[in-house]
């Protein structure tokens, strides 16, 4: 039907923009991508096709990261990488009949530069931050321009508040990275209680993240919390090949062994203390885990979707720091947990083992916390479908926009 090219700027933005490209790809419309961070790999895996030559950062997106963070991201290029990246876009959008801008303001002043007709979904701002949404300059600028046709928020909240400040409908119909855990099914083996550990994915913080978990679990170990029939699980990236976990986890005084059971091929072991690793079932183990520990962005956000409880273990960065966390329990709100001190220091395992064990049998007690559970996902997240709908309604845009000019 038309030529969209999608414009992303950050890993959770392209997971987002991958999953609405295939959306919009079912509908019959051309589909390309060009990823400002990053080398876009959710696109290649839905079969999305990348402009350009790509590169991967190390601090992974723009954006809540440390100050080594940022002059980390001058030392390796990325802002000149960046303007590359939108010179690329100025050159080709003629080529295409709608771009769509995914993330923030980035994704969003590139695509106003363009002067062609544009949707974006505003997937990296909300108003549960600080209750009312300020949007830096010129994002609001851009979203009043003609060629805006259509606005999509992440949640209700947001799209009521920016209806308010910039007089115009911005909608909201559920989040596309949602689709991928609420529509898939878990393969997982049944236990009483299963406790998730999300490290993250991107490397090198991914390697530090995995050794603050694993000492975290060591005081986990040093209890009284394995007498409960309870599963470990951590979800891995493929970026991470087994070579690597086995340094990590000899590092940290751990074992990676491997396991004649096929539902659990390797395990990280200390003593009796057994971690199942998975690997190419993320969404399952966000589904059949009771309690998330997480160190990672969109995955907690998914995992709130669901309508799990979450606990943050906040690290060294550049990405997941106190200070994001702080921001994502504002964003998710009371079902994301975070205990009291510093990144590795042993008051802070302590508070956060403690902290453990106390919302695992919150869980298993409380109903008004279940439902509460419930209510947020719905009320941060929603429902099933975003993608589709989301893609629905651009092409509807389409078609519209077409026939005016026809």
């Amino acid at each position: 039907m038309a030529r969209l090219l999608l414009v992303s700027n950050g890993h959770g933005e392209d997971l987002s923009g991958a999953l609405l490209g295939k959306e919009l790809q079912r509908q019959g419309h051309q589909v390309d991508a060009i990823p400002f961070v990053g080398r876009g790999s959710s696109y290649l895996d839905a079969g999305i096709k990348i402009i350009g030559k790509v590169k991967q950062f190390s601090t992974g997106g723009l954006g809540y990261t440390s100050l080594h963070g940022r002059l980390t991201e001058l030392l390796q290029g990325q802002v000149l990488y960046l303007a590359g990246r939108l010179l690329r876009l100025l050159f080709l959008a003629p080529r295409y009949d709608l771009l769509v801008a995914i993330g923030d303001v980035v994704p969003v002043f590139a695509t106003w530069l363009t002067r062609k007709p544009v949707v974006t979904y505003l997937v990296a701002y909300s108003s549960h931050y600080e209750g009312k949404l300020k949007l830096p300059w010129p994002c609001s600028n851009c979203l009043l321009s003609p060629h805006f046709l259509a606005i999509y928020s992440r949640d209700k909240l947001t799209a009521d508040d920016l209806s308010d400040q910039l007089r115009r409908k911005v909608n909201f119909l559920g989040n596309p990275f949602m689709d991928i855990v609420l529509n898939s099914k878990s393969r997982l083996p049944e236990f009483k209680s299963r406790l998730g550990l999300l490290p993250g994915s991107r490397r090198p913080e991914l390697d530090e993240n995995i050794l603050l978990l694993l000492d975290l679990m060591r005081f986990l170990a040093a209890g009284d919390f394995m007498k409960q029939n309870i599963s470990l699980d951590m979800a891995l990236v493929p970026a991470l090949d087994d070579h690597s976990l086995k340094n990590l986890a000899e590092q940290a005084g751990w074992q990676l062994i491997e396991q004649f059971d096929k539902s659990n091929p390797k395990q990280l072991v200390l003593g009796q203390f057994k971690i199942n690793i998975q690997r190419g079932c993320f969404a399952q183990v966000l589904q059949s885990s009771d309690l998330l520990v997480s160190m990672a962005g969109t995955a907690a956000e998914q995992a709130v979707g669901l309508a799990k409880p979450v606990i943050q273990l906040p690290g060294y960065g550049p990405q997941f720091t106190v200070a994001f966390a702080e921001a994502q329990r504002r964003l998710l709100g009371p079902t994301i947990f975070c205990a009291e001190g510093n990144p590795g220091e042993l008051i802070t395992f302590s508070n956060t083992a403690r902290l453990i064990v106390n919302v695992l049998q919150q869980i298993q007690e409380d109903k008004a916390f279940q439902r509460e559970c419930s209510k947020q996902a719905m009320y941060r997240l929603g429902g099933a479908g975003g993608g589709r709908l989301m893609a629905k309604a651009i092409t509807d845009l389409i078609v519209k926009h077409t026939t005016h000019y026809l």
